[in-house]
């Protein structure tokens, strides 16, 4: 097993008279991470995937859950997006159970959160889980066999059966591919259009970098612009892709509204366009490059429980920067290059914002994911 970062922030938390919520895509380890939180611990384990689970939890009272719990003072309860009016339950067990640890996963953020929102609301401890980031790789298999895999990893991507599992990462990615995006998200939201969800990945994953157009999409797919907007909106609660706004403060011809869409995993990207050529014959590796970056930054804010607002910037006379981060009034830039390049600041940015400016190359990269 690969330890991962939220084994110990979960763990401080337990028995604290709230619910854990640990919310993040299928495979990432998700429930892998709470059998070795409570490894040395009775519990009782629901799989709200289970039918008879789903429907008896749903209409279950406060004497139904108590004779479900029993003596257990751990509960984990897996898929918990599954499960009607569970955010009602879980409500009963930290109010009316009070010595029960409940915690509870699922892969769906919009679909937890309509459920437990407003029950859980001041109740609960709510952690995200991604893949694997690359301080939790490099931790487990050390820093020299890191370094030497960088390559892979930009190819293969980082969840946890393609690292553990060499040699076979492209049967395992295109297994993930489709049966979580296209069997689980479509059943998860009654879209029955796959070949509409397939399009919109694609031309999502072949954009990665570029600003990316809903209307440009809508024509090249066949669809109207909010579809690909309430397409879009689905992905990324279902942690699939995520986006960067730009950044903008009102210096005269920024680009105030515009947006970039990254993948969370470089391997899911990869297999949604059939490409796993080495990047010595790639036209791309600069996008690999960029979105394996912003994508473990977004671990490592995430994990941090950082302040941090993650941006890009550009302006209409084509000046940008890859990546803006800001921390208060700080305003930090950053550039990508996957080989070592003298890069100058625009002179728009660094005569209007002060922070600090960084060229990020396989050099220095460690430096950046900390």
């Amino acid at each position: 097993m690969i330890t991962r970062s939220l084994l110990d922030r979960i763990k401080d938390r337990l028995n604290k008279g709230k619910a854990i919520v640990l919310v993040g895509p299928r495979q990432v380890g998700k429930t892998t991470l709470i059998n070795a939180l409570l490894k040395d611990i009775s519990y009782l384990f629901l799989d709200g995937d289970d039918s008879v689970v789903m429907d008896t939890l749903s209409g279950a009272n406060t004497e139904t859950l108590k004779s479900i719990i029993r003596e257990y003072k751990y509960v984990f309860i897996d898929e918990v997006q599954r499960i009607p009016n569970i955010g009602l339950k879980l409500k009963i067990i930290v109010d009316q159970i009070k010595d029960v640890q409940v915690i509870v996963s699922g892969s769906s953020v919009l679909d937890i959160h309509n459920l437990t929102q407003e029950p859980l609301t001041g109740r609960k401890f709510e952690f995200q889980m991604f893949p694997v980031s690359w301080t939790e790789f490099e931790n487990n298999v050390g820093y020299m066999k890191a370094q030497q895999q960088l390559e892979i990893r930009l190819l293969y991507g980082m969840y946890p059966d393609v690292i553990n599992n060499f040699g076979n990462e492209y049967e395992i990615l295109k297994n993930l591919v489709s049966s979580y995006l296209y069997k689980d998200i479509l059943a998860l939201t009654g879209i029955r259009k796959s070949e509409v969800l397939e399009k919109i990945l694609q031309a999502l994953a072949l954009q990665v970098g570029s600003e990316v157009s809903y209307n440009e999409i809508a024509q090249l797919v066949g669809v109207d612009k909010n579809t690909v907007s309430n397409y879009i909106d689905l992905l990324e609660t279902s942690f699939v892709i995520f986006r960067l706004n730009s950044f903008s403060r009102n210096v005269r011809n920024e680009i105030k509204a515009n947006r970039k869409i990254y993948f969370y995993d470089n391997g899911v990207r990869n297999m949604l366009i059939g490409n796993f050529n080495f990047l010595a014959f790639r036209q791309d590796k600069g996008a690999l490059w960029e979105n394996f970056l912003i994508s473990e930054r977004m671990k490592v804010l995430s994990y941090q429980n950082s302040m941090a607002k993650p941006y890009f910037w550009r302006t209409t006379q084509q000046q940008e920067v890859d990546y803006v981060e800001t921390v208060a009034d700080e305003v930090n830039a950053y550039e990508f290059k996957w080989k070592a390049k003298k890069v100058k600041l625009s002179k728009t940015f660094s005569d209007n914002y002060k922070g600090s400016f960084t060229v990020v190359t396989t050099d220095n990269f460690r430096e950046f994911l900390k």
